[in-house]
């Protein structure tokens, strides 16, 4: 059966509404992102296919039964790789269920991670590879701490003064993904700055491989609730399986959640899910009343001096820098207080 290949920059209107029919009809629903789009049809412009990109994700990818075994995956997915290799995106992920493995494999996919309901897939054979040789490494008894630092607090540098007076080597991962009221360069700038005393502290870029809720897609599970804790073990089986044998971390550090049921559900699983593997979580009391959310609510409501109680010196002096004792605009202010995961400290 021949097919006819087109695309779309975004989704609106009766195309979107198209699109999310046929969706529904092949078991999946649309939960927004697509940056790009590629439609399958025949001559009477019924929809056969879809696939979409979300920044470097690929996502929606669906062929109608009268397609299958007619190239119709293999052209969608080619068509968006094309698309984002044009667009300056060269390294490629995707999220599906284990079973697709071997069609994926076929479209120059390779299994990065996988537990029972989603497989996590790259471009790229050596990408995670790659990422993890570029590692600085350490020495001794060495543990991590995967942090947001949105922005870097007085609690953020007690957790990680406590973990590395308790490791020859403390590995810090700072988020890489920018969807944070300050953005990753001011993040991780401001992190090194409130860290630079410790001395067997490592700072890294968590690259693209600590997995985030905001780009984990759920579409095709179909349990929505499911979809959380199922973010949550990937992440972990990653960091389980592949990270922390690679630098030769045996502990995890993570600091106590008295105010965030997402955060305490999160560190549970990782209590139950790194031990498996011969990394211990440590849970250490978080210091009183110390938040991120707090240091942002005070710069949104135009009083970024109230934060001075709550961040080194040097965090405080870059806030007064750069908002002094202004708000910031309303755009940047809903961009900034996007929910940010579960898996983060701060």
């Amino acid at each position: 059966m021949s097919f006819i290949i087109s695309d779309a920059a975004g989704l609106h209107g009766p195309q979107l509404e198209k699109t999310e029919e046929f969706l529904e009809k092949m078991g999946l629903r649309y939960e927004g992102g697509a940056d790009y789009t590629v439609f399958l049809t025949d001559e009477d412009d019924r929809l056969l296919g879809t696939g979409s990109l979300s920044g470097n994700v690929l996502k929606y990818i669906a062929v109608d039964d009268s397609l299958q075994g007619e190239g119709g995956a293999a052209a969608i997915v080619s068509r968006l790789v094309q698309h984002a290799y044009l667009s300056g995106r060269r390294k490629l992920f995707l999220f599906t269920k284990p079973r697709n493995e071997f069609l994926f494999r076929s479209l120059g996919f390779f299994p990065v991670a996988e537990t029972q309901s989603v497989l996590f897939m790259e471009n790229s054979r050596r990408g995670l590879q790659n990422w993890l040789d570029s590692l600085e490494r350490g020495e001794g008894v060495q543990g991590a701490v995967v942090a947001n630092c949105n922005p870097f607090t007085l609690g953020h540098l007690y957790l990680m003064e406590r973990a590395a007076s308790m490791v020859d080597t403390l590995h810090v991962f700072i988020v890489s993904e920018d969807r944070s009221f300050f953005s990753f360069e001011e993040r991780f700038m401001l992190a090194k700055q409130g860290t630079a005393h410790i001395k067997n502290l490592l700072l890294h870029e968590s690259g693209d491989y600590m997995i985030s809720h905001a780009t984990f897609p759920t579409y095709f599970l179909k349990d929505r609730e499911h979809a959380r804790a199922a973010n949550a073990e990937l992440d972990l089986v990653l960091f389980s399986e592949r990270i922390a044998p690679a630098l030769g971390i045996t502990k995890r550090f993570v600091g106590t959640e008295p105010f965030s049921p997402l955060t305490r559900e999160y560190n549970e699983l990782m209590k139950a899910v790194l031990p498996r593997y011969g990394v211990e979580v440590v849970e250490l009391e978080r210091t009183g009343g110390i938040s991120a959310t707090l240091v942002r609510k005070a710069i949104i409501e135009g009083d970024p001096g109230a934060a001075k109680a709550l961040v080194p010196e040097t965090t405080f002096n870059y806030i007064m820098k750069k908002f002094g004792a202004e708000a910031p605009d309303a755009e940047i202010t809903e961009a900034g207080t996007a929910p940010e995961g579960p898996d983060r400290e701060g």
